[in-house]
């Protein structure tokens, strides 16, 4: 098992397909239903944050031009929120609804960009590097992954080139969702969340390298969003206008 290696499209190809299983398990099976196949699925279904949350980390180190990096994700982030409310058959309004899953998990790795931004830009201040933490994780909390999705990318960033680091940034941040899912939503999904520390066997063995595109450097920008809508046809067709989630 140690010799084996991912590189980054291996990986992004792992996150979709788990993710799509996610989705599928929140179709066939709506709400927090404990059943074992259902369980399994979400279970599979953890793997795909992690690897976002690094990539969005790597993404800013290796981009020429960061703020256009922001704009870019931001914009998917914005097409993203009526695809995931679609979906999953939630309000488009934020202000509708539950506390949580008001948005795409992409909003908050759009602005995990932003924060990395602004503390790399030495002009800033550091009083307004420490407002703008607190500014966006309260943006961030109702989104789907909440300010997790913020804070994950912004300390992988950080540690990178230091594994030990980040690992202890998947573990605590996790369990900081766990125990926010134990009690704002559901205990034993809220237990189920710390299955997502599984990822880590396949970050620590990221290789480092690209590989091989899959036909348009856009093709994972494209599926989440499309991958959305077709899950809430189904949903349409399977359910009638019901929300999935909760």
């Amino acid at each position: 098992m140690k010799n084996i290696k991912f590189n980054a499209t291996h990986l992004k190809l792992i996150a979709i397909i788990a993710m799509t299983i996610d989705h599928l398990a929140w179709l066939l099976y709506p709400g927090l239903t404990k059943e074992l196949i259902p369980v399994s699925m979400h279970m599979i279904g953890r793997l795909t944050a992690p690897i976002m949350w690094y990539f969005i980390a790597e993404g800013c180190y290796f981009t020429k031009n960061i703020k256009r990096y922001f704009i870019r994700v931001f914009i998917f982030a914005t097409i993203s929120h009526f695809a995931f409310c679609f979906g999953l058959g939630i309000s488009y309004n934020p202000m509708v609804g539950n506390l949580f899953n008001k948005t795409s998990v992409l909003f908050p790795l759009s602005l995990s960009i932003l924060l990395i931004w602004i503390f790399r830009n030495e002009k800033i201040k550091n009083n307004i590097k420490i407002l703008s933490i607190v500014i966006l994780c309260l943006i961030t909390f109702v989104a789907d992954w909440s300010s997790i999705a913020l804070m994950m990318p912004f300390f992988l960033y950080q540690h990178r080139e230091h594994k030990k680091k980040q690992v202890m940034d998947y573990i605590i941040w996790i369990s900081v969702y766990a125990c926010i899912y134990i009690l704002f939503i559901d205990i034993f999904y809220g237990i189920l969340q710390l299955t997502t520390l599984f990822s880590l066997f396949l970050l620590w063995n990221y290789d480092g390298t690209r590989g091989k595109e899959i036909g348009s450097k856009w093709f994972f920008y494209y599926y989440y969003p499309a991958h959305l809508v077709v899950i809430g046809i189904l949903r349409i067709l399977m359910h009638g206008n019901i929300s999935l989630v909760l």
